[in-house]
């Protein structure tokens, strides 16, 4: 077995990293602040989506008991389970949100 190894090429490595040779970078970038949405809009967001999973998946099942044959059990059933673990998830963090508004009422001033 013969094993040759190619050159390493330092300067197409560190241009690869967006780095010149002295190791400082090629051009500076500045990020431009992006708009960040509130929490509530988030969980407003996440809730509506827990929504209208539930409804897409009342109308599957809808479907489902009323034989329409482009409806499969399986494609019904994925959707059932996605709208539970949504749900599920939608009620962990409203339930974390009533615990630290318990918490912070009940600090002593």
């Amino acid at each position: 077995m013969n094993v040759s190894l190619k050159p390493f090429d330092f300067a197409r490595a560190t241009a690869l990293a967006g780095l010149g040779t002295d190791g400082r970078p090629l051009k500076t970038t500045e990020v431009a602040p992006t708009e960040q949405g509130s929490f509530q809009t988030a969980m407003a967001d996440a809730v509506k989506a827990v929504s209208d999973a539930q409804l897409e998946t009342s109308a599957l099942q809808r479907e489902l008991q009323l034989g329409n044959p482009t409806v499969s059990i399986e494609q019904t059933m994925v959707a059932m389970n996605k709208t539970q673990i949504g749900f599920q998830a939608v009620l962990s963090v409203r339930n974390r949100l009533v615990q630290a508004y318990s918490d912070i009422m009940n600090m002593q001033v």
